[in-house]
């Protein structure tokens, strides 16, 4: 599930904090780097878990309502389509995602309130409504149910994102990214699988893993270097003057051309600039490529470079 976008990202978060925190470390940013990544899968087994604790929530509201003083004929005789959600039962059951809840001691019975808005404001929408009055019904039907849902309603969900912050400082920075594996774990999903449904893994392979460590360890122990390059060739700036979060940009991305020779330069390039945009100044990416650019420019002419 960890793949390299988030790995970036999570590097350019623990190198600038190394910084910050005087550089004195290096084992412990290490570990603070995979931890930070281990909270993003938990994040993931998180939001998965929503789903099933919204089911259960509507479960009870119908339940609730058949004990009223005066229930109506709709409270007797409920549509039952959404809480029995055959995507959701078998999310319900999944081994990995049981795992998770019990050994990580981690549910959403603790947030009542937002589960129960959450809810009312899924059942007050179209895509519930449309659900709930067609004719047809299958499992494909009731997984796309709730891939429409998620993304309506958990996407840039402002009171979603506050409860995430209460529960981790790291989750907030992660959600975006985590929610693109959430769908696409949906979307994964087959009923013959049953319970053994698998999900996506913590990392795709050992060397993502090995990926993360060498760029963080090389960034860090070659930043004299990377710093060398990038005051020579930030066209007469002062590197006092560039933007500390820049300056650490660059490095990591200076790591990555030198140290990685099948990740194409334009890929880094690129990557680099983008997380430019989402943590430096609006005119960061563009100092970035051209300073990196002249730099790669630099290196091949001298030969320090091969790599297209």
């Amino acid at each position: 599930m960890i793949n390299r976008v988030l790995i970036r990202l999570k590097i350019v978060q623990i190198i600038y904090a190394y910084y910050q925190n005087g550089g004195k470390n290096l084992d412990t940013a290490e570990k603070e780097l995979f931890f930070s990544m281990s909270k993003a899968y938990d994040l993931y087994n998180y939001l998965l878990l929503l789903m099933v604790e919204v089911t259960r929530y509507a479960a009870k509201r119908i339940d609730a309502a058949k004990h009223k003083l005066a229930p109506t004929e709709e409270d007797l005789a409920p549509n039952m389509k959404f809480v029995e959600n055959r995507f959701v039962a078998q999310l319900e059951v999944n081994k990995t995602l049981k795992e998770f809840s019990s050994s990580q001691k981690k549910s959403w019975e603790n947030e009542v309130d937002f589960i129960k808005g959450f809810c009312e404001q899924i059942m007050q929408s179209d895509i519930y409504k449309e659900y709930m009055a067609s004719e047809s019904s299958s499992y494909d039907e009731d997984r796309e149910l709730w891939r429409k849902l998620y993304k309506k309603f958990v996407f840039n969900n402002q009171a979603l994102d506050e409860v995430l912050e209460d529960q981790s400082l790291y989750w907030n920075d992660d959600k975006e990214i985590v929610d693109t594996f959430v769908l696409k774990t949906i979307k994964r999903f087959n009923p013959e699988n049953g319970e053994n449904q698998e999900l996506l893994p913590e990392f795709k392979d050992e060397e993502d893993q090995d990926f993360a460590r060498r760029l963080f360890r090389r960034t860090i122990l070659n930043a004299d270097y990377y710093r060398h390059l990038i005051s020579e060739n930030s066209r007469n700036w002062d590197l006092n003057r560039v933007a500390v979060m820049d300056v650490v940009i660059m490095q990591i991305a200076l790591a990555e051309i030198l140290s990685f020779p099948n990740i194409p330069i334009n890929v880094s390039l690129n990557e680099y600039v983008e997380i430019a945009k989402l943590y430096s100044t609006p005119k960061s990416g563009g100092f970035i490529n051209g300073t990196l650019d002249g730099i790669v420019k630099r290196l091949k002419k001298e030969n320090k470079l091969t790599k297209n």
